[in-house]
């Protein structure tokens, strides 16, 4: 009986780690290769798993309406940070105060394109 508690704790914690850096594609040119390298090392903890009201990159609903107030408001929201509807949050610089302002933009245009397959207009 203790070794399924401890096989059910060890399958659960599985199920929470992030995924390898091979389940997130890889797109043409170096501005998406900067910010798919951003998104794995400071953007995917919480847009992967939804942390804190973070839309998941890969669901293009959920970036929908985000993506339709235009690249200067995800932008601005990715730099600055910004409290949304619902107690939702998102850190200035995803919490990583040492990204410049190209990575963090970089960042942002990696997970539209992983949502949506689009870059933004």
């Amino acid at each position: 009986m203790f070794r399924c508690k401890r096989g059910a704790l060890a399958l659960a914690l599985l199920a929470t780690m992030p995924a390898a850096a091979a389940d997130y594609p890889e797109f043409p040119g170096e501005r998406l290769a900067l910010g798919r390298s951003v998104w794995l090392d400071t953007c995917e903890g919480c847009h992967g798993y939804g942390i804190a009201g973070a839309p998941l990159a890969t669901d293009a609903q959920q970036w929908a309406p985000r993506v339709a107030k235009g690249r200067e408001t995800l932008y601005s929201h990715a730099l600055e940070g910004f409290f949304g509807p619902r107690s939702t949050m998102m850190p200035a610089r995803g919490g990583n105060e040492a990204l410049n302002d190209e990575e963090v933009t970089a960042a942002v245009d990696y997970m539209v394109m992983l949502a949506t397959g689009q870059s933004l207009p």
